[in-house]
């Protein structure tokens, strides 16, 4: 087994360009495809690259030629946002590949999500449908909002949310 990055892009990039799954939108092609944008941010993971400007600086060094054109910082920050419905569907792909999908254990966590304390923010706010009132025993207070759930494997590997 080799632990090349090269080969590595490369066989990640190979897998996530066959997955079916399009984004299409108006207008010119971006110069950066959707399977390199999601080549690259998967890669930026698996080495724990926390920052994106860093992230942009380490790969014309290490991988020169691979990628022909690296938007800026902001750039990237912005098509990432706007790929989120076709990452979470790369996390599912690249997840049910490995055996730890199959293990019959899962995890539930979750966490609160604080959207507003006062009662007129409350009364104005557009998630009245959506949020409410709860307690949380780990930090313990109420809180108006939601609440956000993570379901993984033992060894940590994300089902959903």
């Amino acid at each position: 087994m080799t632990t090349d990055l090269n080969t590595l892009l490369t066989a990640l990039y190979v897998k996530i360009d066959d997955h079916p799954g399009r984004h299409t939108r108006p207008g010119r092609p971006p110069k950066l495809s959707d399977a390199e944008l999601l080549t690259l941010a998967v890669a930026q993971v698996l080495l724990g690259v926390r920052s994106e400007a860093r992230w942009l600086r380490f790969v014309p060094r290490a991988l020169p030629g691979a990628f022909p054109y690296l938007p800026g910082q902001s750039g990237y920050n912005k098509r990432l946002r706007g790929a989120l419905s076709l990452i979470k569907r790369l996390i599912r792909v690249l997840a049910t590949d490995t055996d730890l999908w199959e293990d019959p254990v899962w995890i539930v966590d979750s966490t609160p999500v604080e959207c507003a304390r006062s009662r007129p923010t409350v009364k104005r706010s557009n998630l009245a449908g959506w949020a409410g009132y709860s307690y949380c025993a780990s930090h313990p207070r109420f809180f108006w909002g939601l609440r956000l759930h993570l379901i993984c494997t033992p060894a940590g590997l994300p089902i959903t949310w």
